[in-house]
């Protein structure tokens, strides 16, 4: 390739890189709560230590309410739903069945969850990827679904769409099936907590119960050291967790044979695939749980090549292999210089 096509190929490219850069400093990260479940969740957020509260540490959101807060750069923490509360407007003598913080109010007021609680957790990069999770490892109250929007990298949608309460075994089960505990608050046993002579990666393995939420919840943590399924990047990019997120009809769904699995998926040979979700069909007509069916949904991918093919001639000229007979040397240095002059400009007025 001519010097000053590839000179102007890293020009161009750092440019649009520092351009990303500055925009994400400047902005952060949105995050919109949906609530998609037939009853009120209250959500709860709780910041880590070193990092600002957001607008709020907790609020109402109805069925088919939304809110969307704004998160700086650095910022990490994680973000729970609370069923049941009972907010009378006395002074700290609020309560919530599941997922409460124990502030007595609609605010948390920096506390965090009692378990069990279905968590999802952030850390955004200041200058590089996010990381972000869902995690059972404190127990499940409600399905959740995190996704993605914008950014770069692998960026998968990941949660728990399903409802665990329905088939939560007894010895896990909180009340009449309002949530599902974790082994370790259900035993307080170091095999189930990780904790102890079981306090490292080699040591604590998945136990039966952890399968169980894992083989329904695939992309999810399920255990302290379940971090190579269970954590995901993405770079410049906006969030949205719903509670209760629709569950594709079996009509729509592409047919798939159930199947119950302990073996953990390996994430990055998905490549952006949107499966692994873990979808639980029960039987409509008595309404209860038929086992661990999981259904697994793929996406095509439509998008990125969508993107791809409009940009290909781009990627074709640059590679010399356009298919309009603009073939010698000479013009294509002169075009890739006058690109330089042109889009150079546009991104230093970023």
């Amino acid at each position: 390739m001519d010097l000053s096509v590839w000179s102007c190929s890293n020009v161009i490219l750092n440019l649009t890189f520092l351009a990303i850069l500055i925009s994400r400093g400047a902005s952060g990260a949105t995050f919109t709560f949906i609530n998609k479940c037939e009853y009120t969740v209250w959500p709860g957020i709780l910041a880590n230590a070193g990092s600002p509260s957001l607008d709020s540490t907790g609020f109402a959101l109805p069925t088919d309410g939304s809110r969307t807060f704004q998160a700086p750069t650095g910022w990490s923490g994680r973000f729970w739903g609370r069923t049941g509360c009972n907010f009378d407007g006395s002074e700290a003598q609020g309560y919530c069945v599941t997922g409460d913080c124990g502030s007595g109010q609609v605010e948390c007021n920096g506390a965090g969850a009692n378990p069990p609680v279905t968590l999802a957790e952030f850390t955004l990069g200041s200058i590089g990827q996010d990381f972000y999770d869902v995690s059972l490892v404190d127990g499940y109250n409600l399905p959740m679904l995190v996704e993605v929007s914008g950014g770069s990298g692998l960026c998968a949608s990941t949660g728990c769409v399903v409802d665990l309460n329905r088939v939560c075994p007894v010895e896990l089960r909180v009340g009449d099936g309002e949530a599902c505990k974790s082994a370790c608050e259900a035993f307080r046993s170091p095999e189930y907590c990780c904790s102890g002579v079981y306090g490292s990666p080699t040591t604590c393995k998945p136990t039966m119960y952890s399968q169980m939420f894992k083989s329904a919840c695939p992309r999810s943590y399920s255990y302290a050291y379940d971090d190579a399924t269970s954590t995901f990047t993405c770079t410049g990019a906006d969030y949205t967790v719903t509670f209760c997120p629709p569950i594709p009809s079996q009509k729509s769904a592409s047919p798939v044979t159930p199947v119950v699995t302990t073996t953990t998926p390996d994430v990055s040979s998905r490549s952006g695939s949107e499966s692994g979700l873990g979808y639980m069909s029960y039987d409509s007509a008595s309404g209860t749980g038929t086992g661990l069916e999981l259904e697994s949904q793929s996406e095509t991918g439509s998008q990125s090549a969508a993107m791809l093919a409009d940009q290909s001639w781009l990627a074709k000229m640059a590679l010399g292999d356009s298919a309009k007979a603009i073939t010698p040397s000479a013009l294509q240095s002169t075009l890739a210089v006058s690109a330089c002059f042109f889009l150079a400009p546009s991104f230093i007025y970023l």
